[in-house]
């Protein structure tokens, strides 16, 4: 769990939004950064583990709260940059980790099925792009961190839709981190490709799976990555962290790959 924020933290001063923030990469990342001393709004949809984890950071000696978000509506991403600039004054960096994860067959697949695919992955994150880059061009600039896949570069049996969906989050981050940077906004877009990553979204695909089967998927989807697991939720923040911080002020509209080794092959 949370530490005691770090003194001359790499986010000291800075005020971030995290969506998905109740569990996986968008947790861990909220940890990281309330170390390195970030003031951390917290949305989701699952308020009883968003508002405790904000509890916990707030015990801690963190600044945070919990706001639940539907990354869908425009009106609520209103309402949660209201409340932080409300809060806090401005926004200086949005992550946008709230995304769905699904398998269907391209012939077994509903309409509906696709569009709420493409709806939650892809225009959650252009509304939130949106959102902050609106408030973040008043208040002096910022980081906006898009969380992709290895599969918004790589196709799949089975995954038409969240492909699809990833793949838009690529091309749409690099578009608008080239529109803020023409009209001087001053707002870097960059986009993260993590691998098959140890989050409640990937390992609820071994609920399906007979006991005698789980092992050996589990081995196989392990030894897809050259390194021979699956990344851990903090590896990602890790990468996160960088692409936030002033670390990273000449890096914009760029792909960050962590995958052990997926794409490499």
């Amino acid at each position: 769990m949370a530490q005691e924020s770090q003194k001359n933290g790499r986010l000291e001063g800075k005020i971030a939004l995290i969506t998905g923030a109740a569990s996986g990469i968008g947790r861990a990342t909220a940890e990281r950064f309330a170390r390195e001393g970030a003031k951390v709004a917290l949305t989701d949809i699952d308020p009883d583990k968003g508002g405790k984890l904000a509890e916990e950071l707030t015990k801690a000696g963190h600044d945070a709260f919990y706001q639940n978000l539907d990354v869908v509506d425009p009106d609520e991403w209103h309402a949660v940059v209201e409340a932080v600039t409300n809060r806090w004054g401005q926004l200086d960096i949005l992550v946008n980790s709230a995304g769905i994860g699904r398998a269907k067959g391209l012939l077994d697949m509903s309409f509906d099925f696709w569009r709420q695919t493409i709806s939650i992955n892809l225009d959650g994150t252009f509304l939130g792009t949106q959102a902050a880059v609106d408030s973040m061009k008043d208040t002096g600039g910022g980081a906006i961190v898009n969380i992709s896949s290895v599969l918004g570069f790589v196709g799949m049996s089975n995954i038409s839709a969240y492909a699809a969906s990833k793949g838009g989050v690529r091309l749409f981050t690099k578009a608008a981190a080239i529109e803020c940077a023409n009209k001087g906004y001053n707002v870097r877009v960059n986009s993260v490709h993590p691998g098959y990553i140890e989050t409640p979204m990937v390992m609820r695909r071994f609920d399906k799976i007979a006991a005698a089967e789980r092992e050996a998927e589990e081995t196989r989807l392990k030894k897809s990555h050259p390194l021979g697991r699956l990344g851990k939720p903090e590896e990602i923040a890790s990468m996160i962290l960088y692409l936030a911080s002033d670390e990273a002020a000449f890096v914009t509209g760029a792909e960050f790959v962590a995958d052990g080794g997926y794409l490499a092959q």
